[in-house]
């Protein structure tokens, strides 16, 4: 038998027995796994809301404009940005400060910016979109900058996206040192 004829001769029986090892997984029944949404039914959030602290880091996800305001004092889309910025980062302060960090203690953080997408809002195309997202970057960062101290601003990657959930025109995802870890019930 020549060499190739050898390896190919190998090479199918390892394919088909490794296909009928695995044939029972692949064709069993799919379910699905821990935390994945039901028909019907929303996707379970963590109580905290996806933020937790691990190994002395505060991890937290989807700080937007309405987060931590009542329905009474909820913004649309068509609000001015700069009030979304605003509203963003005074509810990113009162979720790290409540994890025992500061804004002085952000590691890194991931800003989605998005166009406002509603009826009778005009979305803009081409180059007014490429200036429209610039004017969004520039009010962003005149507001940012007043939530740090002098060099203190933490590492950032700003980002266009399409959409943002909950009227935001602005959601924050990043991390922040824990300098002073809260106590829980059990320790007062």
């Amino acid at each position: 038998m020549e060499p190739n004829a050898r390896r190919n001769f190998f090479g199918k029986f390892a394919a088909i027995a490794a296909f009928l090892t695995g044939a029972p997984k692949l064709l069993a029944p799919q379910t699905p796994p821990t935390g994945a949404p039901t028909p019907g039914g929303d996707m379970p959030r963590r109580p905290s809301g996806g933020n937790h602290i691990q190994n002395g880091i505060y991890y937290f996800s989807g700080t937007g404009s309405n987060d931590g305001y009542g329905k009474d004092d909820h913004v649309l889309v068509t609000d001015p940005f700069e009030k979304h910025v605003t509203r963003t980062m005074d509810a990113l302060k009162k979720s790290v400060e409540r994890a025992g960090s500061n804004m002085d203690s952000l590691i890194h953080l991931d800003v989605f910016l998005c166009l406002p997408l509603a009826d009778g809002v005009t979305t803009p195309t081409g180059k007014a979109r490429f200036e429209a997202h610039k004017a969004q970057y520039d009010a962003l960062n005149k507001i940012y900058g007043t939530y740090f101290s002098p060099g203190k601003s933490p590492s950032r990657a700003c980002l266009a996206v399409e959409w943002i959930p909950g009227d935001s025109l602005i959601e924050i995802v990043g991390t922040a040192l824990v300098v002073n870890p809260p106590t829980s019930p059990a320790e007062k």
